[in-house]
């Protein structure tokens, strides 16, 4: 899906440049021989306000013969014939020679104030010729009524003449039939929409032939280098660098090929934006494969714990490859995107506010797969929460607690709590109190702690220097004596069966002993009065 709408998108942004000359063209363009062309700004019914609207209007009128309106666009005091004759001549070597850069003029009444030239000049081109490179400029003089217009400087104008005589009169036009030339549809000639109909087609299809002969071949020379058959030598040149490709021949050809200026001008914008939308295209995919590699590096142990978090950063860099192509379709299109960005980076700040509790949580998951924390099957206890983890999202975990029930915590929180790993312990702890009733006598005391240490002695799967067998306090109604020792077992489960033959043994030794476990007793002592005695009888 993700390729035909970048496609689709590839022919959208080829024929936008195609629209937008043949609009300027055609806003310009006289009903007849004699009439002027449509004004397009309200200071000038010439349209020229600005340096772009004097130089598509001059050519406008120029191509369509209106020599007597094309002499209006230049400043000169030549006499009306002169300049006419100066400005076919003009247009002959702006048509012929100058290069195709319409769309980067500036459209401000002022101009674009960035060049070398200082203010009120503006550079349109600059022709190369064997004496030394001639500046194509305009000017901003003041036209009484109009204001301020932008003619061709007189600069330009005196260096007419000599270009106009080196300039080759050869066109592609006398090798095509007339008809294809001279019938125009949009404003381009019948032969510049068949050459798009039929020359990028054919183009494209050279490349795929190129990537079919070239992949084999550089696959055997891999396999020849390294001794690993590392490329499979089937698609070394995907789609979009298909396109690149297409898009610098392209470029090429219509820098060698001797056409017109507006033909030039569409094959040049049509080839750059070709290659930014290819380029964007390439940069998607090379993300996927990225994110491909890295999963492999990891290894399927770690794929559960970072596949959403691989995700959400092939996302990212595939919005920031969009952007980023965005931008340069704009400086090409000669689009400030400043307020763009104003408007997205408040739209942005509005976003993250609303968005405050979610980005926290997704934060949080980042730092939780990071530091893998958390992981998938781990039994935890998170808070009063005690179960084994289910799932690790970006925004909460899944927790299957004892009662088998789904617990979602956002995963701000368990990034903010302290988390009781309790499937991540190498050993178990034994530790079981044992109280004495206070009938014990100390032999037999002195016993039981001599049989309990002689039974965990002979374990193997106890930890034998953590051992402790002590008496260790007096209790309300025992003799406490601690069993302290770590076992080695595989899960909670196999603790549980090491553990209960052990208490077993405990009690048989108490058993043993001649004593008992005690329970919770009290002993009273009371203290009666004496009977007073009897004094003796006398005898009667």
């Amino acid at each position: 899906m993700l390729p035909r709408l970048l496609a689709a998108f590839t022919v959208a942004l080829a024929l936008a440049p195609t629209q937008a000359i043949s609009g300027q063209v055609l806003s310009r363009q006289p009903a007849s021989g004699t009439e002027q062309a449509r004004p397009e700004s309200l200071s000038d019914r010439l349209g020229r306000s600005t340096p772009r609207g004097t130089v598509f209007g001059f050519l406008s009128a120029a191509r369509s013969g209106d020599n007597a309106t094309a002499a209006q666009y230049l400043n000169t005091k030549l006499s009306r014939k002169d300049a006419e004759d100066l400005a076919q001549q003009l247009f002959v070597i702006l048509d012929t020679r100058l290069p195709a850069r319409l769309t980067q003029l500036s459209t401000d009444p002022e101009g674009s104030r960035t060049g070398a030239l200082g203010p009120d000049r503006e550079l349109v081109g600059t022709i190369a010729r064997d004496s030394g490179d001639v500046p194509i400029v305009v000017e901003r003089v003041a036209s009484g009524s109009s204001g301020y217009v932008w003619l061709f400087a007189r600069t330009t104008l005196a260096a007419v003449p000599d270009l106009y005589e080196e300039v080759s009169l050869i066109s592609i036009d006398g090798a095509v039939p007339q008809f294809l030339v001279r019938t125009r549809l949009g404003g381009l000639r019948l032969f510049d929409w068949l050459a798009v109909l039929l020359g990028l087609p054919l183009l494209y299809l050279l490349m795929v032939l190129l990537n079919r002969l070239l992949s084999p071949a550089i696959a055997m020379a891999w396999r020849g280098m390294s001794g690993r058959s590392g490329l499979t030598g089937r698609d070394l040149l995907p789609t979009p660098a298909r396109l690149i490709l297409l898009a610098i021949a392209v470029h090429w050809l219509a820098s060698v090929v001797r056409l017109p200026l507006f033909a030039r001008q569409f094959w040049f914008s049509t080839s750059v934006l070709i290659a930014i939308a290819s380029s964007v295209w390439l940069g998607i995919l090379f993300n996927g494969v990225g994110e491909q590699l890295i999963r492999r590096r990891l290894g399927a142990s770690h794929m559960t714990a970072v596949a959403s978090l691989l995700r959400l950063a092939r996302r990212f860099a595939d919005i920031i490859v969009i952007f980023v192509g965005v931008l340069v379709l704009f400086r090409r299109l000669s689009i400030d995107p400043t307020p763009a960005l104003a408007g997205l980076g408040v739209g942005g700040i509005a976003v993250a506010l609303a968005a405050q509790k979610t980005l926290e949580n997704v934060i949080g998951g980042m730092s939780l797969i990071f530091d893998r924390a958390v992981t998938e099957g781990d039994f935890l206890k998170v808070g009063d929460t005690v179960g084994s983890v289910d799932h690790v999202g970006l925004r909460s975990t899944r927790i299957r607690t004892l009662d088998r029930t789904v617990v979602t915590v956002p995963n701000s929180q368990i990034a903010n709590m302290s988390l009781e790993t309790l499937s991540a312990r190498d050993t178990f702890w034994f530790h079981p109190i044992v109280g004495l009733r206070y009938e014990t006598t100390s032999e037999q005391l002195k016993a039981i702690l001599s049989d309990l240490r002689a039974l965990l002695a002979d374990r193997t799967d106890i930890d034998q220097e953590t051992l402790r067998v002590r008496f260790v306090r007096m209790n309300v109604y025992s003799l406490d004596v601690e069993i302290f020792a770590y076992l080695r077992a595989r899960d909670w489960d196999h603790f549980l069966e090491l553990q209960e033959p052990l208490l077993l043994a405990v009690m048989e030794i108490v058993r043993n002993a001649g004593t008992d476990i005690a329970f919770p007793s009290q002993t009273l002592y009371s203290t009666l009065p004496q009977p007073a005695a009897e004094p003796p009888s006398r005898a009667s």
